[in-house]
């Protein structure tokens, strides 16, 4: 890939204001640059979330499971905006604005011992409903499922490994403990009988 080619993620100083541009594998780099990014949690009409493995052949953390859609805007785009994309450009999966709801932000520095990268992120959390079956696009996802919640541990508790027993990736809990609330009012009261 050319760096001409390369797209762009936009950088943040600690209060995540805007602070320039550069490229995304660059700002992957060690030690990492910190930059916005966009994670989405969406629940079923059942109450369970959509997550999905990515597929084998990303740059980063391929072949792990992750919560529903995850990304970075583009310098200058709404994170909304950015996650409305994505989800898009992922999954097929097409909401309009105001369906999704921004439940916070978690900054997070962790470094992908696979590949040798760094997730240094100032991560805009988002939760909704799936607006239909979602169509993962191969080059970008190689597996969806729904899973209740609670199997997803409460925070703190360390998460278990996806429904085939692959593991998740390293921000994944950063992310859900900070979507867990929106996801538990969307989600609604579980009859276990």
């Amino acid at each position: 890939m050319s760096l001409d080619a390369e797209p762009l993620v936009e950088l943040v100083d600690a209060s995540g204001a805007p602070a320039g541009v550069l490229g995304k594998l660059a700002a992957h780099e060690p030690p990492g640059r910190r930059h916005r990014a966009v994670s989405v949690f969406l629940v079923d009409p059942g109450g369970d979330v959509l997550i999905q493995r990515r597929a084998a052949g990303k740059y980063h953390s391929g072949g792990l499971w992750s919560n529903t859609c995850c990304g970075h805007p583009e310098p200058g785009e709404r994170p909304e905006a950015a996650a409305r994309r994505r989800l898009a450009d992922e999954l097929g999966l097409r909401l309009g604005p105001g369906e999704l709801d921004e439940v916070g932000t978690v900054d997070y520095d962790i470094g992908d011992p696979e590949s040798g990268l760094v997730e240094r992120e100032h991560n805009h959390v988002f939760v909704g409903r799936v607006p239909g079956p979602p169509l993962p696009n191969p080059a970008e996802v190689d597996a969806v499922a729904t899973v209740r919640l609670e199997v997803l541990g409460g925070s703190g508790t360390g998460v278990p490994g996806g429904p085939d027993g692959t593991p998740f990736t390293a921000w994944f809990e950063h992310v859900l403990g900070v979507a867990r609330p929106g996801l538990l009012r969307l989600a609604g009261p579980r009859d276990e009988a």
